[in-house]
């Protein structure tokens, strides 16, 4: 009985341990990464982290080198026999470490672990250095805790603010306080505690030891640490708000136009339904010829296949224009040329737009069939906005010149055309195409009838299919 206590004392001992262990670490090196932000954000910080690890290191090899050429710059006074130099030994291998370190950084392999052990590194080259000075100078330890060169441990504990984790800056700065005290004490146990003074006049003027003084630079170098490591913790969730707003920025781009969501996104007032744009455009409006009797022959999987690998081939030439994709309405897709993107030459983007259109949908393959479609462009004063109710919109333009442009796609079935323009667009271009009129006619709801034109073909001598 008392076996199997002393067992389940233990394996709760050692889950105890893990738990704490792993707390420290998530506290250390995780924090900014953690369940409370989605995967894909969490790729956006670590992309962030492995850069900062790029930064930290070139900073130290600055650093290095700068202490190098002091060093080579600075006078010695070593004693008679002492042909050992340590300083060119700490200096050797901290370069060779910093250039692992580099070399790990963009190979992005920089773990918990060796972020721990680079800090460590860093201080022991540090204190090091410093503690070499009393031998280079021929002087009692006491002579290196008045060295300017502690203030470099500053900068090694803001390096690690770069990574924007308050862990590893808390762990810089209990590293450098650490190793202050014990360069202090080892300076007081070397003098057999004689050096000690109260008298500040003699501490600045001679080799004597003020306890207080080296108390204020471990004070100073505390004070600095909980500082930084306290702003890094305020500023995390400012920065993880700003990744999210972005994150959520490129995510509302897929539901409405770019220049729509970065409005949004900029905006400093809460979203405003009524906010809209009024001016000159040309609608595109394509859809597809006879989908209706295609998809009775296609499985449910298939016609959401087939209808994707349209929309892409479709889109591209619309993008590459300049156009704007307002809406996806069954097989059919609306865009608009000026609004809310700015084309000045939206008239002649959107009839190129629609040529490669057909013709790429003439050179693709659609799961072993070919599929065409029929374009009406119209060029008119439109209004674009957004539509729909607080918790759920979408972007669409509106007004009877959106509607002409249905008109004249689905006019393409009486004309046997592919693509049929309104005169309105075809000025917008006179002499960049070789049109050709169509028919002219009242389109619905017009009292005045539409000239309506088509692109002749240069090769076929035919209208545009």
């Amino acid at each position: 009985m008392n076996h199997l206590r002393l067992r389940c004392t233990g394996k709760c001992l050692w889950m105890g341990l893990q738990t704490r262990v792993l707390a420290m670490h998530r506290w250390l090196a995780g924090k900014m990464i953690g369940k409370d932000i989605p995967e894909r954000l969490q790729h956006k910080i670590t992309e962030m982290q492995i850069a900062s690890e790029k930064i930290i290191g070139w900073v130290q090899l600055a650093i290095v080198i700068a202490l190098a050429a002091l060093y080579a710059l600075s006078p010695k006074a070593f004693p008679d026999g002492v042909s050992f130099e340590p300083v060119p030994w700490f200096l050797s291998g901290y370069v060779l470490f910093t250039l692992l370190r580099l070399y790990l950084s963009y190979r992005g392999k920089i773990g918990f672990t060796f972020s721990l052990l680079s800090i460590f590194v860093d201080m022991m080259l540090l204190f090091g250095l410093i503690w070499s000075f009393h031998i280079q100078y021929d002087q009692p330890p006491s002579f290196y805790l008045k060295t300017p060169t502690l203030m470099y441990v500053f900068i090694f504990i803001s390096l690690r603010a770069l990574r924007f984790e308050p862990g590893f800056v808390v762990f810089s700065g209990l590293t450098a306080a650490a190793g202050w005290l014990l360069m202090s004490y080892y300076a007081v146990i070397h003098s057999g505690g004689e050096t000690i003074t109260r008298d500040y006049v003699e501490y600045l003027t001679s080799n004597m030891i003020l306890i207080g003084a080296e108390w204020d630079k471990v004070i100073s170098i505390l004070m600095v640490t909980g500082i930084l490591a306290t702003v890094i913790a305020r500023g995390q969730d400012l920065l993880k708000a700003a990744v999210r707003s972005d994150a959520a920025a490129q995510d509302l781009s897929k539901f409405v136009p770019a220049e729509i969501a970065r409005q949004i996104k900029e905006d400093q007032q809460s979203l405003d339904l009524d906010k809209t744009e009024t001016g000159a455009a040309t609608i595109l409006f394509v859809d597809l010829e006879s989908f209706t009797t295609i998809s009775e022959a296609l499985a449910p999987d298939q016609i959401v296949k087939t209808l994707n690998q349209y929309f892409a081939v479709a889109a591209a030439p619309i993008h590459e224009y300049g156009g704007v994709i307002s809406q996806f309405q069954g097989d059919a897709i609306l865009a608009s040329f000026n609004i809310p993107r700015k084309n000045p030459e939206h008239g002649k983007n959107a009839i190129k737009a629609s040529l490669e259109i057909l013709k790429r949908m003439a050179a693709t393959d659609f799961n072993g069939r070919r599929l065409r479609v029929r374009i009406g462009l119209n060029t008119g004063d439109v209004t674009g906005g957004l539509v729909g109710i607080t918790e759920r919109v979408y972007y669409t333009v509106h007004g009877d010149n959106v509607n002409i442009a249905s008109r004249l796609e689905n006019l393409n079935k009486e004309t046997g055309t592919r693509l049929l323009i309104a005169e309105s667009t075809m000025n917008e271009a006179p002499d960049e195409f070789n049109f050709s009129l169509v028919i002219e006619k009242n389109l619905r709801g017009k009292s005045k009838a539409t000239r309506i034109y088509t692109v002749i073909d240069a090769e076929t001598n035919a209208a545009v299919e």
